[in-house]
């Protein structure tokens, strides 16, 4: 197992951040999606701190990431944290980089006091589904996510 140091990202990340996203969309096949930049990356994360993000560094290298923002479940009556993107570079794969921010994550619903945390993985993606249930992550059955975006959210919100 290597060592990863895992931080909070600063200003002056968002070109590491930008560059992590990209290849998460190409793993997934998505990268004809990713329009983010430096500038919006900045405004969102650092400026309105709609979101948060965990680095994790080889040897001074950033070589994996953890979007993460606060959600609140009425349930629990509490908030959690809600995970939207989970990635390690291929050359730090298989080597404890994943456990380290998710581990990293859970640290910090503890000291929180938060409900949980969650997130989505693409069905395909049998690795990474293996690599969650080994944790003792449990599958939400019976849900199915939505979304309204682009051209249809704004019709919507113009009816």
């Amino acid at each position: 197992m290597a060592a990863y140091t895992i931080r909070q990202a600063v200003p002056g990340d968002e070109g590491e951040i930008l560059r992590l996203i990209i290849e998460l969309a190409v793993y997934e096949q998505l990268e004809h999606e990713v329009v983010a930049t430096e500038e919006m990356l900045h405004e969102w994360i650092f400026e309105k701190q709609t979101a948060r993000v965990l680095l994790a560094e080889e040897d001074g290298a950033v070589v994996g990431y953890a979007l993460y923002f606060y959600s609140f479940s009425t349930f629990l009556g509490r908030a959690g944290i809600y995970l939207e993107d989970l990635y390690v570079c291929p050359t730090a794969r298989h080597k404890g980089c994943g456990r380290a921010l998710l581990k990293a994550l859970a640290g910090i619903c503890r000291d929180e006091g938060l409900g949980r945390l969650e997130w989505s993985c693409l069905d395909w993606n049998a690795p990474s589904i293996a690599f969650y249930k080994s944790l003792g992550a449990v599958p939400q059955d019976g849900w199915t996510r939505y979304r309204l975006d682009g051209q249809t959210l704004a019709d919507f919100a113009d009816r």
